[in-house]
């Protein structure tokens, strides 16, 4: 009996599925059995959990969880609409108003998704006759936003990892109208810092934008947890415009764009991710109010989180694995095969420990490795179980 069309193109899609498992690439899901937390359970098994971006160990807070439940009670369970249409309900303002007193910035824009914030901006900024400066090892929600400004006719320009000569360089060569600087402030797979003030004064230089995605500073780098821009000193200057999500230290969900009043409303009326999106319930927005409050007065968890850091990477020392200088939350254990690091994960898996393995093309060929992500949430003695593990397998 001849195949159909339908088999055939599952056919082509079955092939690429078994390709990517030989490679060791083939991802699957694990359904979680209780909150997130610094226990998970998994399949009727609990498992330390150094897998999520749950820095505060707040995603589980149970003030958090009544403020979002008295939200959905008092402002229902959807927005209904877009921001632009029907659905930015006071909630809503009242969050954006929060969020830019925090960051410092005039204006704020909340968006559903970071991934979502990321789209709104750089192709927002960057189309025909602009040039985007971008680091090679960006978020891939700014990969996609370079490649939308790309489609925009923009030029675009990947320098090498936070290689400032190389970008200023490019930046002196390139005639563009308009000129925007796209960085991650904390790059998600290696944990370690972009050189923030070295990248502002290029763009007071150049007179260029500087787009930073600090997802993984937001709520626990510089003074009062207010991220990278803080940790750094630098001011909210009308040429940044800077991303936060609110699902990994914030502990809910969700993304902000801050920035200048005009910066603001220009991506309000021109981005499409924010125009063309529902917008997020309004208990989201309550649950966030609550959790910058706990992010503002969270010094004790802040510290809690860097003794935590400072004790893994202590034990870790004379590992044979690399472990890259990061003092961040995330620190990668780099394992090199693709094989071996899916092996290293299974075997602290089966020892009651959930450490990702993280592979191409999520990071460089030839690095896959293990994400240890670190909370407030855990223990002097889970770092050094989960240490005491590392050592018997090496």
């Amino acid at each position: 009996m001849p195949e159909t069309s339908s088999s055939l193109l599952e056919g082509s899609l079955d092939a690429e599925l078994q390709e990517l498992a030989a490679a060791g690439l083939r991802r699957q899901r694990r359904t979680l059995d209780s909150p997130c937390g610094r226990i998970a359970t998994v399949d009727g098994r609990e498992l330390l959990n150094f897998a999520s971006n749950d820095y505060l160990g707040l995603a589980g807070d149970a003030g958090l969880a009544r403020a979002l439940a008295d939200g959905a009670l008092d402002w229902g369970a959807g927005s209904g609409a877009s921001h632009l249409v029907a659905g930015h309900l006071q909630p809503h303002a009242d969050l954006e108003a929060a969020i830019a007193e925090f960051t410092g910035f005039p204006a704020a824009l909340t968006f559903s998704t970071g991934y979502l914030a990321n789209l709104a901006v750089t192709p927002t900024l960057a189309g025909r006759g602009d040039a985007v400066f971008a680091d090679k090892l960006n978020h891939a929600s700014l990969i996609d936003a370079m490649q939308l400004a790309k489609a925009n006719g923009a030029d675009v320009h990947r320098y090498p990892h936070n290689d400032l000569s190389a970008l200023e360089r490019l930046l002196a060569a390139s005639n563009a109208r308009r000129k925007v600087v796209v960085t991650d402030a904390v790059f998600s797979m290696d944990g370690d810092l972009a050189p923030l003030p070295g990248l502002f004064a290029l763009a007071e230089r150049f007179d260029a934008w500087l787009v930073i995605d600090d997802a993984h500073g937001f709520g626990v780098l510089g003074a009062k947890g207010r991220g990278s821009l803080a940790h750094f000193n630098l001011p909210a200057a009308p040429r940044i415009l800077l991303m936060g999500t609110l699902g990994k230290a914030a502990g809910v969900g969700g993304a902000f764009v801050a920035g200048s009043t005009r910066a603001i409303d220009y991506l309000l009326n021109k981005g499409r991710s924010y125009i063309f999106t529902t917008a997020t319930p309004p208990a989201i927005a309550c649950a966030l109010l609550a959790s910058l409050q706990r992010i503002e007065n969270g010094n004790a968890l802040r510290q809690q989180l860097n003794a935590n850091i400072a004790r893994l990477r202590d034990g870790a020392r004379d590992l044979p694995w690399t472990l890259p200088a990061s003092m961040t939350a995330i620190q990668p254990l780099i394992v090199g095969d693709n094989q071996a690091a899916l092996d290293l994960a299974q075997a602290l898996w089966a020892r009651g420990l959930w450490v990702p393995a993280i592979r191409p093309p999520t990071v460089p060929r030839g690095t896959a490795r293990l994400r240890i992500s670190v909370s407030a949430a855990h223990t002097a003695d889970d770092i050094d179980r989960l240490v005491a593990a590392l050592k018997e397998l090496a």
